[in-house]
């Protein structure tokens, strides 16, 4: 009985620091919580009083550590009658892993320390691996190569945007729900192999990729023809805001009358980096605002410093433009009149709070729905483009930066011409 005391408090432990970790809110990713929001948390509970070898709880306590007999009747199980010792911890981790995952949400789930220590270091910009980025679709399970960091392995192995990342290894098949797995393998020491498959028009093709250190920038920007200038941003992540600022002041020093946003491909990434780039053009008003299941809302706001850039401004975006990138596009059709060119964006209009626990693991729960400043909703909706304008199936699956053969670039430069009587 002390024995099965003792897993419950452990495995109690887990359940609270899931349930009432609001406390512990780090920041806001593209999906996330504003950082300064007034707290939401649930008080934590009191803890046992211990004494000896005897621990006195409440009779509520009592009542909720019951919750977890079966669980605790299954790990007694296992150690008695498995064939192997097994893993006490990473059974615990699985349970907090199975907690989330049974909310049936592709976007609230449980990080191991290792995992969530990987998510920060994607964040910092520099990582060992094959240099590919990698946009995972849920409803199609689909893993679709967006980005090949140049001079990187795959790149130098001839992998292209819009290839499908099929199997990493000799027996991992990728999908949405296998992509974290898939990354960490592919990531690792520079230097060593890994075999990656890839699919391209449907037919499989196997490289051997050696790792190395990749450096992962989130902006480029160039001067297109008639002073248009075009910033390409690939994720809110960083310090992409002050880049997207530099390529911003560059451009408007070149001369630039009208600005491009590339949107295309960018699944989002941190609130706050939307919010310092609205700001960019916007003075205070509404980013947009996120509302919870009991009808509380809070509302990101941009800020007036004076500095403001007044320029029409044309924005990309395709079916994997999501969270974060739709945030922005949506502000910024919704005040200052931009156009919006390319197909309908993702439709991921939830936020969710990322969460540090005690052991180093972390977690993410979805808390509350976005809407942009005039009240449109975007979740399973996305953003429908002012000018519609598809890839052609014979398309070639990348272009150089600018590159008007691209039909929707184009189709964006022809726009802005028109919003610049050129």
């Amino acid at each position: 009985m002390k024995k099965k005391l003792l897993f419950a408090l452990a495995l109690v432990l887990c359940v609270c620091l899931l349930s009432g970790c609001s406390l512990m809110t780090m920041a806001s990713l593209s999906n996330m919580l504003p950082e300064d929001d007034t707290p939401r948390a649930t008080a934590a509970p009191a803890a046992p009083a211990a004494s000896g070898d005897t621990v006195t709880i409440s009779r509520a306590d009592y009542e909720r550590y019951r919750q977890f007999d079966e669980l605790l009747d299954i790990m007694d199980i296992v150690e008695e009658n498995y064939y192997q010792d097994v893993d006490t911890e990473a059974m615990l981790q699985g349970a907090a892993a199975g907690l989330l995952d049974a909310i049936d949400d592709p976007y609230t789930f449980y990080y191991t320390p290792e995992e969530y220590a990987q998510m920060w270091e994607d964040d910092e910009g520099e990582y060992a691996g094959i240099g590919i980025q990698i946009s995972g679709n849920y409803t199609t399970q689909i893993c679709t190569i967006v980005r090949v960091f140049p001079g990187g392995p795959a790149e130098q192995a001839g992998v292209q945007r819009g290839d499908i990342l099929y199997m990493v290894g000799e027996d991992l098949y990728v999908t949405a729900d296998t992509l974290d797995d898939a990354v960490s393998i592919m990531r690792g020491t520079p230097g060593t192999d890994v075999d990656v498959t890839f699919l391209r028009d449907g037919e499989p093709y196997t490289v051997t990729l050696t790792r190395a250190t990749i450096q992962t920038t989130r902006v480029e920007s160039t001067m297109l023809e008639n002073n248009v200038g075009l910033i390409v941003l690939y994720e809110f992540a960083g310090d992409c805001a002050n880049e997207f600022a530099t390529a911003l002041r560059n451009l408007r020093n070149q001369g630039a009358e009208g600005i491009i946003i590339d949107l295309r491909d960018n699944g989002g990434g941190w609130v706050q980096d939307a919010r310092s780039i609205a700001d960019l053009f916007l003075p205070s008003g509404t980013l947009c605002y996120l509302e919870y299941k009991n009808g509380e809302r809070y509302y990101y706001r941009t800020t007036t410093d004076g500095k403001e850039v007044s320029l029409p401004l044309v924005i990309l975006v395709n079916e994997y433009t999501a969270s974060s990138s739709e945030i922005l596009t949506g502000c910024l059709r919704d005040r200052t009149g931009a156009k919006v060119v390319g197909v309908n964006s993702y439709g991921k209009g939830i936020v969710q709070g990322v969460i540090s626990l005690e052991s180093g693991a972390g977690m993410q729960v979805t808390e509350a729905q976005y809407f942009t400043p005039d009240g449109h909703a975007v979740h399973k909706i996305g953003i429908a483009p002012d000018v519609e304008i598809e890839v052609p199936e014979d398309a070639q699956p990348t272009y150089l930066l600018g590159d008007l053969n691209d039909v929707q670039m184009n189709a964006a430069y022809l726009t802005m011409l028109e919003m610049l009587g050129k």
